[in-house]
């Protein structure tokens, strides 16, 4: 490992000191050591964003640094779990130290926010590529899974969907101050806190609607009814026009928000933690029996639309 190295690592830690009392050596060490709270399981995620296929090229650093932390604790969300712990590796063309103190602060910003400190990080040259692995807590039993929705429970959202895809659409045609919903997603993760005994299942919307509620239908064994005209779509998305406003909500991904499916014996109980919410949920649809998902408008079934992002895939949607 050359100096280079070091000093690289030591300007990216520097952006988010370490707070937590369970934190025993970060930094500095071989390894993290730390201390896991009793009565809790440990959620643990990891994902990759690579320049030109997770962020744009010429993305500012700031936002690159916010972005590729956020879509990891979103996934914490999904299953009800609070951050605490962060592994960061960056791959970089070459030694940067502007760019690498606006990426920091980026970093900085949102980990603080919900109390995650980067306990470790690792840099190499190479394209640019950004893995975070983050570690939360969720009290013992009490995690969401995709699994668990039920015929009957309704489909609700914490948000309006389609403003990834509208904000993508604005960075490419060089607004980038309408870009914001993309840029800086915003992680649900007191949401997904509040859902733990409510919800009966829950994933969050990173690869677009249909595509998300599909994965909870796959793993619980049912089917659902979407209903298109309560699906609320963000103001950019709309501005498009109906029609691909509604293509983006479903299909468009980057939104980072919530899907769940709460027991109507629950609705009671969402609707009073959901106040402290800053938007209120939207009840989107129902659970049946029978498996697959419809779409209705006006109580008619219409087509459902094609699935959203798959890296594999012949085709990005």
């Amino acid at each position: 490992m050359s100096r280079g190295e070091f000093d690289l690592i030591a300007r990216l830690v520097a952006a988010v000191p370490i707070r937590r009392r369970d934190v025993l050596a970060g930094p500095g060490d071989d390894a993290a050591l730390l201390r896991p709270p009793p009565d809790c399981d440990l959620v643990q995620t990891i994902d990759t964003c690579l320049e030109g296929v997770h962020f744009p090229v010429g993305m500012p650093p700031a936002d690159v640094g916010w972005r590729s932390l956020a879509v990891n604790l979103s996934d914490l969300a999904a299953m009800g779990a609070m951050p605490a712990w962060g592994l960061l590796s960056l791959a970089m063309p070459r030694a940067d130290d502007a760019w690498l103190d606006e990426f920091a602060r980026g970093v900085g910003e949102l980990a603080q926010a919900f109390g995650l400190d980067l306990v470790g990080g690792d840099t190499v040259r190479g394209p640019l590529a950004v893995s975070f692995a983050l570690t939360g807590f969720v009290p013992s039993g009490e995690a969401l899974r995709r699994r668990g929705a039920a015929p009957g429970d309704g489909i609700w959202v914490t948000g309006a969907l389609g403003g990834g895809a509208a904000g993508l659409a604005a960075w490419q045609r060089g607004e980038a101050d309408a870009a914001a919903a993309f840029l800086r997603p915003q992680p649900r993760l007191l949401e997904g806190a509040a859902l733990r005994g409510i919800a009966s299942a829950a994933i969050d919307v990173s690869d677009g609607l249909a595509q998300d509620l599909g994965h909870v239908l796959e793993s619980s064994g049912v089917g659902a009814v979407l209903d298109l005209e309560d699906i609320p779509i963000a103001a950019a998305a709309a501005a498009h026009g109906a029609s691909t406003g509604e293509a983006m909500a479903l299909r468009g991904g980057d939104d980072y928000e919530l899907c769940f499916t709460v027991p109507p014996s629950r609705d009671e109980e969402l609707q009073r933690v959901a106040t402290a919410w800053p938007v209120a949920p939207s009840r989107i649809g129902v659970i049946t029996a029978g498996p697959g998902l419809e779409c209705c408008r006006d109580g008619r079934a219409v087509q459902v639309p094609g699935a959203g992002w798959d890296h594999f895939g012949a085709t990005a949607s």
